[in-house]
């Protein structure tokens, strides 16, 4: 079984997603000792913003890029994002990143039905932090929803969020934020198979 682990955050050492990502990738290690697990920083490591050159794939570096983001994503079983909402979406890192895996073609195709995923049977698992509090469908959440409309489009149905909500209110706020998030961690799924 291969996991794919991303972490977006610019904060370093300091991120709660990437503490949340680090102990979920954590926990499937122990209940799944043959796991595989490739490690993406797309902060240490950025992808270049999708431009015209990124569609034209006249630049050989680039392509090589965005041929590994797509190969290391369709060669994934599990899926674990540390996603940090910034100016209520995701972080720019993390925009380039999802634009090198949404491709005609591979990872969803058009019919006369209308789109059709073609990456069936992944787990995504999203640590997703926020400085606010925000409910289901609350007005100014973009992250959650977006990333849940994004890899339900391509193929995706089993998405988790691992919410660490309220960490920019006070210490306290953050402290509980991240303990509640820690302890909604749930145990791999493929565990069980």
């Amino acid at each position: 079984m291969k996991l794919l682990h991303i972490d977006s955050s610019i904060l370093g050492e300091n991120s709660a997603s990437r503490q949340l990502s680090r102990e979920i990738v954590a926990r499937w290690k122990a209940a799944v000792p043959a796991l595989r697990v490739t490690y993406r920083d797309l902060h240490g490591a950025a992808l270049p913003h999708f431009s015209g050159k990124s569609l034209a794939r006249t630049d050989e570096e680039e392509n090589a890029l965005n041929a590994q983001a797509l190969e290391d994503f369709l060669g994934a079983d599990v899926i674990v994002i540390g996603a940090p909402m910034y100016n209520f979406g995701v972080p720019s890192q993390l925009k380039a990143w999802i634009d090198r895996v949404v491709v005609a073609g591979k990872t969803f195709r058009y019919t006369a039905s209308g789109p059709e995923g073609l990456t069936k049977g992944k787990q995504v698992i999203v640590a997703l932090s926020r400085g606010g509090v925000y409910a289901p469908g609350a007005a100014g959440e973009f992250a959650e929803s977006y990333l849940k409309f994004v890899f339900g489009f391509v193929g995706v149905q089993d998405i988790t969020f691992v919410r660490a909500e309220g960490l920019a209110l006070s210490a306290e706020h953050r402290e509980k934020g991240i303990r509640t998030a820690m302890a909604n961690i749930t145990a791999p799924q493929a565990a069980a198979a």
